[in-house]
């Protein structure tokens, strides 16, 4: 059994930790709001570029003048892996939910024979990865929300996927990260950027998820499939060629934002629990304690009476 002095020690820390989780829980909470903003302004943008350019890509496709970014190199055997996880740790799972996911994809891809590479866009997804394919990762992206998550950082990656496509690095390139719905619940989404791949499904501004011909059927009535026909100046091709690298570094920036909402919510979550968790582990050494020091009292008593009846 500890002695007094190993339990008020052990208590003590236990306090100190409290008070570091339950900091730490605030400054989340603080930062989620802000992100949480940020994430949701990005999503309507985002979702009416795809849906835009999914209806040039319908009408373009298998043309022999489609972008290359949309008709795709024409094989599959060669595929980059965009990861985007943390810097920092402290979060629950939401590291290694994105990771897994990740993973379980590569290794299919593998077991198919196809080659796979990595970008990390976070040094957890990266020290994660690096066991199994650490000759894979061609290349880390840290410290990208740092001082604050801009376009132009987005951008660079984008930009930086685009010309190893155009170099013929790879064939396929899908991105995984973490799409924000509560501080409780992130779900971890697989999106195929290259070649571009029209969304089947889109949210709407309350969250919830319709199709995205309804959803463009719902905005402006004017959807191809009731009969509207649009004239594009200049024609689908220039349009493509011209918006499907700067949807890329959309899609990435929406990513991100998505990610670093889901961080801090998780965070959030994961430290509201340790602080519980710390009360819980307090109040229990705290009653130990009070044990031990009753039974320590209730022994020296039954010395002293026993040594003045023996005299």
């Amino acid at each position: 059994m500890p002695n007094l002095k190993d339990l008020k020690v052990r208590i003590d820390s236990v306090k100190s930790t409290r008070k570091i989780t339950s900091a730490m829980k605030m400054v989340a909470a603080a930062k989620l709001r802000r992100a949480q903003e940020q994430a949701e302004a990005s999503r309507p943008y985002a979702q009416r570029m795809e849906r835009m350019l999914g209806s040039l890509a319908a009408a373009a496709a298998g043309q022999a003048g489609a972008p290359k970014l949309l008709a795709g190199s024409g094989s599959d055997e060669t595929h980059l892996i965009v990861v985007a996880t943390a810097d920092r740790g402290l979060c629950g799972g939401f590291n290694t939910s994105i990771v897994r996911e990740a993973r379980r994809t590569a290794n299919a891809l593998l077991e198919q024979g196809k080659t796979v590479k990595f970008i990390c866009v976070g040094r957890k997804g990266r020290d994660q990865l690096r066991r199994d394919f650490g000759e894979r990762i061609i290349d880390t992206v840290e410290d990208i929300a740092r001082p604050s998550l801009s376009f132009d950082k987005a951008a660079a990656i984008g930009e930086r996927v685009v010309a190893m496509f155009e170099a013929g690095e790879f064939d396929v390139c899908t991105m995984f990260y973490a799409e924000f719905r509560s501080a409780i619940s992130q779900i971890v989404t697989p999106q195929q950027l290259i070649p571009f791949a029209a969304p089947a499904k889109a949210e709407n501004g309350n969250g919830d998820e319709s199709s995205a011909d309804n959803g463009a059927d719902e905005g402006d009535g004017n959807d191809a499939l009731n009969g509207a026909v649009y004239e594009y100046e200049p024609g689908e091709e220039e349009i493509l060629t011209a918006l499907l690298p700067t949807n890329i570094s959309i899609q990435i920036f929406k990513a991100l934002l998505e990610n670093a909402a889901s961080e801090h919510g998780a965070r959030m979550t994961a430290m509201d629990n340790a602080t519980r968790n710390a009360g819980e582990m307090i109040n229990s050494l705290t009653l130990v304690y009070n044990r031990t020091r009753q039974a320590a009292i209730t022994g020296e008593l039954i010395e002293i009476i026993s040594a003045k009846e023996a005299m």
